[in-house]
């Protein structure tokens, strides 16, 4: 890489960290940037979720207050995100990239179209709740474990705009705060790019100079993002999400 190439990384990983706390899809930043320099796309896709790790964590940290009684939920789920992970992964390497890429719009807009409609979801299935005398399991039930389970396969196999499917789920199926689900939503990221990652390492090529920019960038865009996504209110950080998705979803189909 060039200097100018190297700068370029690196400020899209602040960037790739920062959106990711806060919503998701910072893939949708990197990922570009990386085959502008010439990489691959199966050595970009495998490059950036190693160095996004760093961001993820960073995240979670910057979400902890938020996480505060969540440690029974995040075993749960996050065993479902790390199975996923790595079948993801896997799948990354054994199929060929057109397998999943033409799916992905219609998840992300799927995952909008919740996103928006979750308030009236949630007051809706509180209403049945309270008809036939039933509470809300904690942790989302098995519907949710299966639900993340699955969109962590596609997280393992390319990451963008996972974060927002997460979101969608989790806010349908947990009885929580907005940011208390978000604050879930970068743990699990943060699991299923480590598995995967790990995977990689010993099975696909690698730039590490990529993965350095990257992972040094997005740390720092992951405490960024923290401190302005903690501050947001659930109908403003909805409202990203769906801002964030729609482009996601028009890069999706023109990539």
């Amino acid at each position: 890489m060039t200097i100018w190439e190297m700068l370029a990384v690196f400020a899209a990983g602040v960037g790739a960290g920062t959106i990711n706390t806060i919503v998701g899809s910072g893939t949708l930043i990197t990922f570009p940037v990386l085959l502008a320099t010439g990489l691959p796309p199966v050595t970009a896709t495998v490059s950036n979720a190693l160095g996004l790790i760093p961001g993820s964590i960073s995240g979670a940290i910057g979400y902890r207050k938020e996480l505060t009684g969540q440690r029974r939920r995040i075993l749960r789920l996050g065993a479902a995100a790390a199975v996923g992970g790595i079948c993801g992964a896997v799948l990354l390497l054994a199929l060929p990239p057109t397998a999943f890429e033409t799916i992905v719009p219609v998840l992300v807009g799927l995952a909008l179209v919740l996103v928006i409609l979750q308030p009236r979801i949630t007051k809706a299935v509180q209403r049945r709740r309270e008809r036939n005398g039933s509470h809300a399991d904690p942790d989302g039930g098995p519907l949710l474990i299966t639900g993340l389970l699955i969109a962590s396969v596609y997280g393992g196999y390319f990451t963008a705009a996972q974060g927002i499917i997460y979101v969608a789920l989790m806010g349908m199926l947990l009885t929580d705060t907005l940011q208390r689900v978000n604050a879930t939503k970068n743990v699990l990221a943060a699991i299923v790019n480590t598995v995967a990652a790990t995977f990689f390492v010993f099975a696909a090529e690698l730039d590490w100079t990529a993965v350095a920019l990257i992972a040094v960038g997005s740390t720092l865009g992951g405490q960024l993002g923290a401190k302005i996504g903690r501050r947001l209110p659930p109908t403003t950080l909805r409202a990203l999400i769906v801002a964030v998705g729609t482009v996601a979803i028009v890069q999706l189909v023109l990539r």
